[in-house]
């Protein structure tokens, strides 16, 4: 049974326990139609010992004409299900105007936000959301499409943050629609999947058939077994990573806000006042990190940087690479901004890694 399988996926990876709040990100569509029905059918189970408060978040877009109907189908389902179901109604095109980014963007940002918010109206810990080993397979084609590094090939992990689950990641998507034919879940179907104009679709909808049909059928198996061993292998140079960083650690100062003077470092070269602020700042040994392996450079390069500002994103392979030259020239009165909020230089056998602050 496909419940089953989903309750060793959460078991497996520890997704829920008993007691917590779970925010479910639902659409009406078959994923997430499916995902939500097998997450009732497990709560009510009395021989699983698992039990949990199950709320759903439903985004519409106001995109599709067909978007109003999906919003009071899922209305529907939770009212019948007593489950408590939170909409929100979002012009996503006119949001991706106004941020200047695009629609797809707008739309997942949109949808996270409303996630979190749900999560802390409800006093809930965590949120499920209905992705599967399908789209896992796609977002490493489409990472190795780009240029990815190793830690592409994960592709979608089953936890992120401790806080978003994905207890159907190892579920096909054929199994899905099996599965809400057999309960007669009856999804909407959103027929823009269909469409061939953004990158995802084109891979779903070309590429793996075609691979299907010209070189291997068992493709999405194929790929979810790199991704895994993968996974393992980066796990293990993680580890090593966590040990080398720590013996480059010469300081960590986290949270604080504290006075920065450039002294030796101009203010010229650093391009900012002689008493900015930051919050976060950590200075590694320069000697020790040149002597390192470029692979445990490039790794060290990005630990660090999610360890003072929080995340690595837009950090791409040129960037780290200006950073390692920066390192091996040791040259006094230069820095580099990977982006706005951090300034990484050389001073005094050191290299320092700063963080300012967000500005609101």
């Amino acid at each position: 049974m496909l419940k089953d399988e989903i309750l060793e996926t959460i078991i497996k990876y520890n997704m829920i326990e008993s007691g917590e709040g779970i925010v479910v990100g639902v659409s009406g569509g078959p994923d997430s139609m499916c995902l939500l029905n097998n997450l009732i059918q497990i709560n009510k189970d009395e021989k699983i010992d698992l039990n949990f408060k199950l709320y759903v978040a439903h985004i519409n877009h106001m995109i599709r004409k067909e978007a109003k109907e999906e919003t009071v189908y899922v209305e529907q389902f939770c009212a019948k299900n007593n489950i408590g179901c939170f909409v929100k109604m979002e012009d996503v095109k006119k949001a991706s105007q106004y941020l200047k980014i695009g629609t797809e963007e707008a739309g997942r940002k949109i949808r996270y936000e409303f996630f979190k918010e749900v999560m802390q109206k409800t006093n809930s810990s965590k949120i499920a959301i209905a992705h599967n080993l399908n789209d896992k397979v796609e977002t490493i084609l489409m990472n190795i499409i780009r240029g990815t590094s190793p830690s592409g090939l994960k592709g979608i992990e089953p936890i992120r943050g401790n806080l978003y689950i994905r207890p159907l990641i190892e579920i096909k998507r054929t199994q899905i629609e099996e599965y809400c034919n057999k309960e007669k879940l009856n999804p909407k179907i959103d027929k823009t999947n269909f469409e061939n104009i953004y990158t995802r679709n084109k891979i779903r909808n070309m590429l793996i058939p075609f691979i299907k049909e010209q070189f291997n059928p068992n493709i999405i198996e194929g790929i979810d077994k790199l991704s895994k061993i993968t996974e393992q292998e980066q796990n293990y140079l993680d580890k090593i990573v966590n040990n080398i960083y720590d013996d480059l650690l010469i300081d960590d100062t986290q949270n604080n806000i504290i006075k920065f003077t450039t002294n030796a470092v101009t203010e010229a070269s650093l391009g900012h006042s002689q008493n900015r602020e930051y919050e976060n700042q950590i200075i590694l040994d320069l000697k020790k990190f040149n002597n390192q392996d470029i692979v445990i450079k490039r790794k060290i390069i990005l630990y660090t940087i999610k360890k003072v500002y929080g995340n690595a994103q837009n950090i791409e392979k040129i960037h780290i690479d200006d950073i390692i030259k920066l390192c091996e020239r040791n040259i006094g009165n230069k820095y580099l901004t990977p982006h706005k909020n951090i300034k990484i230089y050389i001073k005094n056998k050191k290299i320092f890694f700063i963080a300012y602050p967000k500005l609101p």
